[in-house]
Formats: structure tokens, C-alpha cells, sequence
């Protein structure tokens, strides 16, 4: 259902229905999904804020991570620059800090507008559209178990306020979602509206699961990443390839075509397999791979993809599977980065 601007918005044979790597201790299966408050932030600091500051620090860390295909610290758009997407992150996180206390698509009109007023462009909106429910659930409630309750709750009103703010991003190529006309007013919940973009639109595919696949799929990943690399941007880089390789981005189809998409979740399982960031081989396929998406502009960039991942720091923080400070070093492996 989203697309982006300049922005960001197969086959891996992995243990466990394909998940990537799992890890234990805090990242273990018996933690993922489980209401856990970090201790690292004292504990009278307001929830607002709590919300406000990992939002921002999920979004920071996915940007300016070396993931192949997007803005990062070392590779800007023509239209859109790293700066870009970290003034995105600032101005979304007061914001997100309300969400318990607001409707759902208020909250997402409201990040969308913010957005748009800071850098004049759709840098965040398949990101906001993630972002905002698990922001929403309220303290001390089970993230998993809240952020399925409220997508199921939307309304019709909540799916008005969204079509607005997707209408005010102005994202390329997107008109209708199956009997749906953007352009117009819905007749259905939001919820309803997501079910039927979900076929093709990934972040679509996870409001219509409840966010399941957050929690079942993606957090394990980054918790397997983070055991094997020992490192944030390893860890962030790791999920965005299993993401990749496991689905075909869903921007790169509707941008560039299945084919291309397909393409790119190859070169992305490739990358996957090869041993990154230990191996060789996994640095030439990792090089491939972003070669590949950086040849048409940046039109085959994986935005959709890398909206999960942020979305994935952002549930890891909730769920106390991260904390700040953060115990783990940014980056220690060696290699020559694409």
C-alpha cells in the first residue's frame, strides 16, 4: 500500500520455517514477544519520552547502517540524503510519543504532515505505518498482543486519515489497493483496506497478519544477527539481506517489475549464504548485490525492506531486547564495504 519518493519506502534455507540464525540469551525464542521494560532508562523518565527516543534511535540506526540499496552513511539519493532521513526520525518522534494517547491514523497523519514540513519529501511513510501501531499499545500491555488488538480495532475514520496522509507523502505509482481509490473517500476499516493491498505490498502484509511476522520472524532475525556478528550494523545488515531473500522487496516490483524484484531476493540469498560478514565470498556477493540495486538510479532501491528493518529496532526496544545504552559495539568486522 505505501511507496516512496527518493526514499527507501529467495529461498534461504534457515531452521524454523527459514528465520535466519536464532539466538539465545536475551534474543531467545522464549523472549520474543514478551513485555519487558529496559532498566537501563530510569524508570521515571515519561513514557512519551521512552517511545519518543526509540523511535528516533531505530530509525537513526536503519539509516545509517550499510545496508545494499539505501541511503546510509557512506551513499546518498540524487533526490534525497542521508540528512534527510535522520531530520525524518527527529521530527516523527514526539509524535510517536503521543501514539497511546491518540487514534491510530491521527497519529500517522500527524507523522506524515511532521515529515513533510521538516524535509519537503515521503522520506518515512511505509516506516510511520509501522512505526505507529506498535507505538500505540499502551505501557504495560504485551507489545505482540497490543499491536494486534489495535490494527484489528481501526475504523473507517482511521483509514480516512491515512488515505490523507498517503495522499500528502504523494508516494510514486500508487493509486488504487484493489477496489480501493486513494483519491477518494473509504468505506472500509483501515485494517480492511490493508488486506487488500497485502498481496502486494509488504508493509500492508504485516497490519493484515496483526505485525505476527514482526514478532515470528523478523525479531529472532535480528537477535540470530546480532549473536553472529557481535555488532549493531552487522546485525541490522544481516536482517535486511534474510528480509530480502526471503520475499522479494515489494518497491522493487512495483517500481522496477516482479522480475527485477526477484532478482535482487536472489542476489540477496546469495549475499545471505556466502558467509557475510566472515567470509570473502560474502563481501564480493554483498558488493554484487548492491551493484545491482544502484544501476537504475535508485529505482531498485529496497525500501519496503528496509522499513521492516527499522520497524524490527523500534519492536526490539519495546520489548526490552534492546536498551540503551546499547551493549553491543556498532561495527567490528572487517571488509571493504560496497
Amino acid at each position: 500500500m505505501v511507496d516512496h519518493r527518493g526514499e527507501r519506502g529467495a529461498g534461504l534455507a534457515w531452521p524454523d520455517r527459514g528465520h535466519g540464525p536464532r539466538c539465545g540469551g536475551r534474543f531467545g525464542g522464549s523472549r520474543i514477544g514478551k513485555q519487558a521494560m529496559s532498566q537501563s532508562i530510569d524508570d521515571t523518565t515519561p513514557w512519551a519520552d521512552r517511545l519518543s527516543l526509540w523511535a528516533q534511535v531505530a530509525c537513526q540506526w536503519e539509516c545509517v547502517a550499510r545496508k545494499p540499496g539505501n541511503v546510509s552513511r557512506t551513499h546518498d539519493f540524487a533526490d534525497t540524503h542521508l540528512h534527510d532521513f535522520l531530520t525524518s526520525a527527529a521530527a516523527i518522534g514526539p509524535i510517536l510519543g503521543r501514539a497511546p494517547c491518540r487514534p491510530l491514523g491521527q497519529t500517522i497523519l500527524e507523522a506524515v504532515r511532521a515529515t513533510r514540513t521538516s524535509v519537503g519529501s515521503n522520506t518515512n511513510l511505509g516506516l510511520v505505518l509501522l512505526l505507529a501501531p506498535l507505538a500505540a499499545v499502551p505501557r504495560g500491555e504485551d507489545t505482540r498482543t497490543g499491536v494486534a488488538r489495535l490494527v484489528a480495532a481501526t475504523t473507517v475514520e482511521d483509514a480516512r486519515l491515512v488515505y490523507q496522509a498517503i495522499r500528502l507523502a504523494a508516494p510514486a505509482g500508487l493509486g488504487t489497493v484493489a477496489g480501493e481509490d486513494l483519491a477518494s473517500e473509504p468505506a472500509i476499516s483501515l485494517v480492511e483496506c490493508m488486506r487488500l493491498a497485502a498481496g502486494r505490498d509488504q508493509v500492508a502484509a504485516l497490519w493484515a497478519g496483526g505485525f505476527a511476522e514482526l514478532f515470528d520472524l523478523h525479531l529472532p532475525t535480528l537477535g540470530g544477527g546480532l549473536q553472529h556478528t557481535g555488532c549493531l550494523e552487522g546485525a541490522i545488515v544481516l536482517l535486511h539481506l534474510y528480509l530480502m531473500a526471503l520475499a522479494p522487496d515489494s518497491l522493487i516490483a512495483r517500481k522496477r517489475g516482479e522480475a527485477e524484484a526477484v532478482e535482487a531476493s536472489r542476489l540477496a540469498g546469495l549475499a545471505a549464504r556466502s558467509g557475510w560478514p566472515h567470509r570473502q565470498a560474502g563481501w564480493k556477493a554483498l558488493t554484487d548485490l548492491d551493484s545491482f540495486l544502484r544501476a537504475q538510479g535508485h529505482s531498485r532501491n529496497p525500501g519496503t525492506t528496509a522499513d521492516r528493518v527499522g520497524a524490527t529496532l523500534f519492536a526490539a526496544f519495546l520489548t526490552g531486547q534492546l536498551e540503551l545504552p546499547c551493549i553491543f559495539p556498532w561495527w567490528i568486522g572487517e571488509g571493504i564495504w560496497p
